[in-house]
């Protein structure tokens, strides 16, 4: 009986999986975003490279993390990998203009990696992006606190999702950049 049981129920989950599927009516390139300087970024530039995207803060006790990112993207640039930085107040600690932003960046932590102008990154006011990211990805893809990073793959779709406490230049971050490189 027991056998059975979960046999059933082995079933059931694959049957489930298969409709949990993501349809990925549009992929990361067929989006476009205003960069920090205000011109627009069409993501197809970015067609064929992984993208790191991160909602990033001025006021976060994770800002530090701009240092790894930065060292992460002039370590892959080369290969492939974009770090786009998402400035964001959604969560109440990113600076109130563009320009301060993007001075912050420059001055404290050398950033040259693109930055898009402050956005929401979460609830109904999400950009696309964000709305896009969970809708095939899931909840992960929800940024629960800034530096919440989404790894997008040579194809446009979301390979993976990783928290705030998840460092940039994390053993784990790497070895999923490599293998999508």
């Amino acid at each position: 009986m027991k056998k059975l049981v979960f046999i059933s129920f082995v079933i059931i989950m694959f049957f489930f999986k298969n409709f949990a599927s993501a349809k990925y009516d549009k992929v990361f390139y067929d989006f476009q975003i205003k960069s920090i300087s205000g011109e627009l970024i069409d993501l197809k530039k970015y067609k064929d490279k992984a993208i790191l995207l991160v909602n990033t803060a001025s006021y976060c006790g994770f800002t530090k993390q701009y240092d790894g990112l930065q060292k992460l993207w002039k370590k892959y640039e080369s290969q492939g990998l974009v770090v786009l930085g998402v400035p964001s107040d959604s969560f109440n600690q990113e600076k109130k203009s563009n320009n301060e932003v993007k001075e912050f960046c420059e001055v404290n932590f050398n950033v040259n990696f693109p930055l898009t102008e402050i956005t929401e990154v979460k609830g109904k006011k999400a950009h696309p992006i964000y709305i896009w990211a969970k809708e095939n990805f899931g909840n992960s893809a929800i940024p629960k606190w800034n530096f919440h990073k989404i790894l997008i793959n040579k194809e446009g779709k979301v390979e993976n999702t990783y928290g705030s406490l998840t460092k940039p230049m994390s053993n784990k971050l790497i070895l999923e950049i490599e293998k999508i490189l």
